[in-house]
C-alpha cells in the first residue's frame, strides 16, 4: 500500500516511468540509452543501457523503499550530484506494473534477472547478460484500473515520452539516445561534440539558424543587500550560464520551446522563467514566448533539488543572484544580435515567425542524422516539455506596428588574404585550418555591415516631428530618433560610469522636501539608504514614516524628486527584495535617467540635436533605452527607392 501511495506521486503516466529509468541509466554512467515502447508505453516500456550494472544483492535491494546507493550520509542531501536519489522509483513502478529487471556488473560472469508483478516478487534467477541494465515495464497500472482510466491516447502518451527523451538528449550530447516503437524510429542521436550539433540533430538546420548562442559566462556568487556576507567557500563558487536563445523575430505561442537545465537536470522554475521574461522585455510582444535552451552550472551545494517528488523543481541558495546573472547574460546576447529597427515594407504586413521545431524533429532532422516519425500531438502535463514532433507553423500577422530586422546585405567582395596569410611548406592540415579561420574571421569583421553605434555616428539632424522625434539622415537612409529615450540612454550610461568610479554628484534643494512613506517603503528605504546616498540622494528620517529629501541627483527637477524616490522604492518588488547591488544600481540609474532626460514636446535647436545624436553614438547600446524600448527607427535608402518605384 505504501508503494502504491508513493507511485501516485512518482508514476503519473508512462513518461514518468521513462524519466526515472533514463535517469538511473545516466547515473550509472551509460554511454548509450535505448528506449522501446509499445502502445504509448501502456503495454510495454523497455530501457536498455550499457552502464556499470548491478550485482545480485544490489538488484534485490533496489526494490526496497528508499533504498539508494547514491547517498551515503544525511549530509549528502545538501550536495546532490546525481539525477536520482530518493530510492522510490523502482519499488513504486513495480507496485503498479509487471516489471522485469536484468543486470550484470563487469566483475561477475553472469547477471541477475528479477521479476515483480503488482509489487510482489515473482522470481529471481541468474542469466547470461551483457554488462549494463535492462528494465522492462509491462501492463502499467494493470492492478490499479482507476489510474489507467486517466491515461490519454497512445499518441499523446508517446508524445510525452518522446519529449522526455529529447530533454535528456539535449542535456547529454556526449551520449547516444534511441527511441523506437514497433513501427518507427522516433529518435536516433549518435554522440556529438557540441550542443550545437545535438540541436542540429534534433531540430534541424533551420531551427539552429534561428537561435543565438549564449556564450559561456561565469561569475562568482555575490550576496544581495539583504543577505548575510558569503562564507569563504561560497565566495569561491561560480555560476556559469550558456546555451541558445531565439532571435527576437522567432516567436512561439506557448512555452513548449523553453528548456532550462540546472547541472544537466531539466527543471521547471518560475525564477528562471521570470528572468527570461525580463531579458525579452520590450523585445517580444505580449502573448508570445521565445525559444530557450539554457544550461546553468553551479556547485551542488548552491541548489536544493529535494523539494519535489518528481525532482522537477529546485530551490537556489542565492535566488536573486541567479535570476539577475541569468537575465543579464541572455540580455547581453540579445543586445549584440539585435538589429536596427526599420519600418515594415509597404504592402507587406509583418508576421511573427515561429520556430519550426519542438521537442521532436523538424523536416531537416531526417537529413541531419536523426529519424523522424509521423506528427504527434501531446497535451499539457506536470513535466516541463515540448510538443513533439510537430509541423512548423507561422503565427498570424500582427495588426499593430512591429519592428523588423535589418535586411541582409551582399558581401561587397570575395574574401582575399593578405601576403601575411601565407602558409609555410609542410604545414599540417590543422595549421592550415586554423590559419584559414583566423584570416576569414578578420576579413568578415572588416567587411560585414555594422548595426550598432557605427551606423549612427554620422547622423545629421534635419528637424523635429511634434517636438518629440528628431528626423536625421545619413548614407544609409532616413532615421527617426525618440529624443526622450535617446537622452535617457545617454544619462543612464553616464550615471552608471560615475557610480562605478565613486559617488554620483547630487544637487541640494533650496528647501527640504518632507514626504510620508508607506510602511513597506520605509522598510525598503532603510535597506538601500546607503546606496541612495551614493547615487546623489540625501534623505533623512524625520519621524516614524516621514523623510526629508535634502538633495537629489543632478538634473532631476524638484517637482520630480519625490516621484523619483517613490518610483525607486516601489520598483523593488516584494519578491525581489533580495536584489543584488548591481541590479539596484541599474534600477536607480534607469529611474534617475528617465526623470532627468529631455521630455517629449520639447523643441530643440540644431546644436542640441547634434549634441544628442553625437552622445548617443558614444553609448554602448544606442538602439534601446534602459527599459528596452527602441531609440531609433530607420527607413533604409533601398526601401525609399522602392516606395518611389525607382527599383
Amino acid at each position: 500500500m505504501a508503494n502504491r501511495i508513493a507511485a501516485g506521486e512518482v508514476v503519473e503516466r508512462p513518461a514518468s516511468v521513462v524519466k526515472e529509468l533514463v535517469e538511473n541509466a545516466i547515473d550509472a554512467g551509460a554511454r548509450s540509452v535505448r528506449v522501446e515502447t509499445e502502445s504509448g508505453g501502456k503495454r510495454m516500456i523497455r530501457v536498455i543501457d550499457d552502464g556499470h550494472g548491478m550485482s545480485h544483492d544490489d538488484a534485490l535491494l533496489a526494490f526496497e523503499r528508499h533504498a539508494t546507493s547514491k547517498l551515503r550520509t544525511s549530509d549528502d542531501l545538501l550536495s546532490i550530484a546525481t539525477l536520482g536519489f530518493r530510492g522510490e522509483a523502482l519499488p513504486s513502478i513495480a507496485s503498479v506494473s509487471r516489471l522485469l529487471l536484468e543486470s550484470r556488473v563487469e566483475e561477475e560472469s553472469e547477471g541477475t534477472r528479477v521479476e515483480f508483478a503488482g509489487g510482489k516478487l515473482v522470481g529471481v534467477k541468474p542469466a547470461g547478460l551483457p554488462v549494463g541494465t535492462t528494465v522492462s515495464v509491462a501492463d502499467l497500472f494493470y492492478c490499479v484500473p482507476a489510474r489507467r482510466k486517466f491515461l490519454k491516447s497512445e499518441t499523446t502518451e508517446l508524445g510525452h515520452i518522446a519529449s522526455l527523451v529529447t530533454h535528456y538528449a539535449l542535456a547529454h550530447p556526449d551520449r547516444q539516445f534511441f527511441l523506437k516503437t514497433p513501427t518507427q524510429e522516433i529518435i536516433d542521436c549518435a554522440p556529438v561534440a557540441t550542443l550545437a550539433d545535438r540541436v542540429y540533430q534534433l531540430f534541424g538546420k533551420q531551427a539552429l539558424d534561428e537561435l543565438l548562442e549564449v556564450m559561456p559566462a561565469s561569475s562568482p556568487f555575490r550576496a544581495s543587500i539583504t543577505e548575510p556576507a558569503l562564507e569563504a567557500e561560497e565566495e569561491a563558487a561560480t555560476l556559469t550560464v550558456r546555451g541558445f536563445v531565439s532571435r527576437p523575430e522567432v516567436q512561439r505561442p506557448n512555452r513548449n520551446g523553453t528548456y532550462i537545465f540546472v547541472n544537466r537536470r531539466l527543471i521547471r522554475d518560475r525564477l528562471i522563467l521570470h528572468a527570461m521574461n525580463e531579458a525579452y522585455r520590450n523585445i517580444l510582444p505580449a502573448g508570445v514566448f521565445p525559444v530557450v535552451l539554457l544550461f546553468l552550472e553551479l556547485p551542488c551545494e548552491e541548489v536544493d533539488v529535494n523539494v519535489h517528488p518528481a525532482k522537477i523543481e529546485v530551490r537556489f541558495r542565492h535566488p536573486q543572484f541567479v535570476h539577475d546573472f541569468t537575465r543579464d547574460t541572455v540580455r547581453q546576447a540579445l543586445s549584440k544580435a539585435r538589429p536596427v529597427p526599420v519600418f515594415p515594407s509597404a504592402g507587406q504586413p509583418p508576421a511573427s515567425k515561429e520556430a519550426g521545431y519542438s521537442a521532436g524533429y523538424s523536416a531537416q532532422a531526417a537529413t541531419a542524422g536523426g529519424h523522424m516519425g509521423p506528427p504527434l500531438q501531446t497535451e499539457g502535463s506536470g513535466l516541463p516539455r515540448a510538443v513533439i514532433p510537430q509541423v512548423a507553423s507561422s503565427a498570424p500577422p500582427h495588426e499593430s506596428f512591429e519592428l523588423n530586422g535589418e535586411p541582409q546585405r551582399p558581401e561587397p567582395q570575395r574574401l582575399h588574404f593578405q601576403p601575411g596569410a601565407e602558409i609555410p611548406f609542410g604545414a599540417t592540415p590543422q595549421q592550415f585550418t586554423e590559419n584559414f579561420r583566423e584570416n576569414a574571421a578578420q576579413q568578415l569583421d572588416e567587411s560585414w555591415p555594422s548595426t550598432g553605434a557605427e551606423s549612427i555616428v554620422d547622423l545629421k539632424p534635419l528637424g523635429q516631428v511634434n517636438s518629440s522625434f528628431i528626423v536625421a539622415v545619413n548614407g544609409e537612409g532616413l532615421w527617426i530618433v525618440d529624443q526622450h529615450v535617446a537622452h535617457e540612454r545617454v544619462l543612464f550610461e553616464q550615471h552608471l560610469r560615475a557610480r562605478r568610479v565613486g559617488n554620483v554628484q547630487g544637487q541640494r534643494m533650496l528647501m527640504p522636501l518632507v514626504t510620508e512613506l508607506s510602511p513597506r517603503q520605509i522598510v525598503i528605504f532603510e535597506q538601500i539608504a546607503e546606496e541612495l546616498r551614493a547615487n546623489g540622494f540625501e534623505v533623512e528620517t524625520m519621524g516614524p514614516r516621514s523623510v526629508a529629501i535634502q538633495a537629489a541627483p543632478a538634473g532631476v527637477s524638484a517637482d520630480d524628486t519625490e516621484k523619483l524616490l517613490r518610483q525607486i522604492l516601489d520598483g523593488i518588488e516584494r519578491e525581489n527584495q533580495a536584489i543584488s547591488m548591481e541590479s539596484l544600481q541599474a534600477k536607480i540609474a534607469a529611474s534617475t535617467a528617465c526623470h532627468a532626460a529631455i521630455k517629449v514636446n520639447m523643441p530643440l535647436d540644431q546644436q542640441k540635436m547634434e549634441w544628442l545624436l553625437g552622445e548617443l553614438a558614444k553609448t554602448e547600446c544606442p538602439m534601446s533605452c534602459p527599459h528596452g524600448r527602441p531609440v531609433v527607427l530607420r527607413y533604409p535608402l533601398r526601401e525609399i527607392e522602392k516606395a518611389f518605384k525607382r527599383i
